[in-house]
């Protein structure tokens, strides 16, 4: 197998990331009765063309075939391969609707591939909202057309080497990711922080994100040949959503849910390489990008600490952050004073009292483990 450049691998990535390409791939995943279908089609090495989507609005594509809007089942599917023409599947493939049927796309969309059954399957695939497969006769290969971007279905095996390798890069990121944490942590309780440190573990978090996505996809690709891998991210995942969306709520510049769902959406939506930018990073939290962040001092909220106490419900812990403001004054508080707050009480208040004191020699603990 020839080695990919890395704007391939790049392409690879950012192609599984298409909502529309994960419902297909969901479709003919291991365990689904399509797939079954599909490997006896590949198997028998007779190749074919299926389409999927609403008969009626491809039937301006269709020469000739046998209507036949029968249930769908794989030896149905494989039966009607042996045929030149094209299979028409309804769009959640419950239904063979045509068999047969010799496809008329538009001659003049660009395209490509050189046999003929992929450069039809591609240029259906860009003139319609179908989903199209190729399955190619004498390679045995598997390719998948949606919104006219080909994406070829790999061997299970290669997959799981994919997905098993990024679980290994993934636990090093969510190491990694513990690691800067725990010192913001540290540097929250004792008043030290700086923007630098704040923006380390948000870089951290967001690229321990965008690796779960993509194992969420290799996921999606095994179909039932990938429970363990879920398994193994879900275990590895734990925490870093909530933790991430506690992050930015305590160091936004101004901390509203507009400006909080703004900074989220451009999160997600940064490019990889401006994530690497710290400039980038503090602009996007409210801060001038221009401003020295490892000597920029700023205090936390208290929404991430907070959020680390058991039971404690996330509305009580706004009312918290609402009426002290910040961290430091939540530290110097008196039990009195917690109690007055809105849904805390004597109970909750020593609760939160022991859950911040439990934090803090965790957190002294971890460090020195780190060292």
């Amino acid at each position: 197998m020839a080695t990919r450049t890395g704007e391939e691998l790049k392409d690879e990535v950012e192609s599984r990331q298409e909502p529309r390409l994960v419902k297909a791939l969901e479709m003919v995943a291991p365990g689904t009765s399509l797939r079954e279908g599909i490997d006896n089609i590949v198997h028998a090495r007779t190749g074919g063309l299926i389409v999927m989507g609403d008969a009626d609005d491809l039937a301006f594509l269709f020469s000739g075939g046998i209507k036949l809007d029968i249930d769908y089942t794989p030896a149905f599917l494989y039966q009607l391969a042996k045929m030149d023409g094209a299979i028409v599947l309804n769009t959640n493939a419950t239904r063979l609707v045509w068999a047969n049927v010799q496809l008329t796309p538009d001659p003049t969309i660009l395209t490509l591939e050189t046999g003929t059954r992929h450069r039809t399957a591609e240029r259906i695939s860009k003139q319609t909202d179908a989903l199209v497969i190729a399955i190619s006769q004498r390679r045995e290969v598997v390719s998948l057309y949606v919104d006219g971007a080909k994406y070829i279905l790999e061997d299970i095996p290669v997959v799981l080497a994919k997905a098993n390798q990024a679980l290994a890069t993934l636990d090093k990121y969510r190491s990694r990711l513990d690691q800067v944490s725990t010192r913001l942590t540290a540097l929250e309780f004792e008043g030290g922080a700086t923007l630098h440190d704040v923006l380390t573990v948000l870089q951290r978090a967001e690229l321990v994100t965008r690796m779960g996505v993509e194992i969420e996809r290799y996921i999606v690709e095994l179909g039932t040949e990938g429970r363990l891998i879920e398994m193994q991210l879900d275990e590895t995942m734990v925490g870093v959503a909530g933790d991430k969306a506690a992050l930015v709520h305590d160091y936004l510049a101004e901390d509203t849910d507009e400006q909080f769902a703004l900074a989220f959406d451009q999160l997600v939506r940064l490019p990889h390489q401006d994530l690497l930018d710290f400039g980038r990073l503090a602009e996007l939290l409210g801060y001038d990008r221009k401003v020295n962040t490892l000597d920029y001092p700023v205090s936390p909220r208290g929404y991430r600490i907070l959020g680390r106490i058991p039971r404690l419900p996330r509305l009580v812990v706004q009312r918290i952050v609402t009426e002290f403001g910040g961290l430091e004054e939540m530290l110097a508080a008196t039990d009195g004073e917690l109690e007055t707050v809105d849904g805390v009480g004597e109970i909750r208040a020593k609760d939160i009292r022991e859950g911040l004191r439990r934090q803090q020699e965790i957190n002294l603990v971890d460090r020195y483990l780190q060292t």
